[in-house]
């Protein structure tokens, strides 16, 4: 068979990731921003081996997504596409409360500040990591907008073992907070 490729990606797909590429440049201006305020404290970062592991994974969920929508028959279906959508955009709404509960300790690196008290204000006063919640809905939902079923199921595999990774090291490295 012979499917259109790059060239011929949909313009709504277009449009959402560049969307979701502003957001994330966004958030990594604010991460800066955060991590020299931690660090004009004391702040201490902590695995930093598997930062760009993070940094390919996310990366390759974009990319992974715009090669499946371009080289395989991946058609928009209505009823999963907008539901898809749905998700993601609640996703990314929970993410910016998760930043603003945080504030300057919201970062996509693990830095602690000594002395600083364990957030609990926001989603944290439900939940200990609310954020890697909204980002195993926003892998597999972003990849679905568009049934790219195939990178939605590689990313949420993937991680899963990177956030267990993260999640093991944030619990050992906040625990003398609590």
């Amino acid at each position: 068979m012979n499917y259109p490729g790059f060239a011929h990606l949909p313009a709504g797909l277009l449009v959402l990731v560049a969307a979701l590429v502003g957001e994330r440049l966004f958030e990594l201006a604010v991460a800066r921003r955060n991590a020299r305020w931690a660090a004009a404290r004391g702040g201490v970062e902590y695995g930093q081996g598997h930062y760009p592991v993070m940094v390919v994974l996310h990366v390759g969920l974009v990319v992974g997504m715009l090669a499946e929508v371009a080289l395989l028959p991946r058609p928009f279906i209505p009823a999963l596409g907008w539901t898809a959508l749905a998700a993601v955009v609640l996703a990314n709404v929970l993410r910016a409360w998760c930043m603003h509960a945080l504030g300057p300790q919201w970062n996509t690196r693990v830095i602690v500040v000594p002395g600083l008290p364990l957030v609990s204000d926001g989603p944290y006063r439900w939940m200990r990591h609310p954020n890697y919640l909204i980002v195993i809905v926003e892998g597999v939902a972003l990849p679905l907008v568009h049934s790219a079923w195939v990178t939605a199921l590689v990313f949420t595999v993937a991680n899963a073992a990177l956030l267990t990774v993260r999640m093991r090291l944030e619990d050992r490295v906040l625990r003398p907070v609590t």
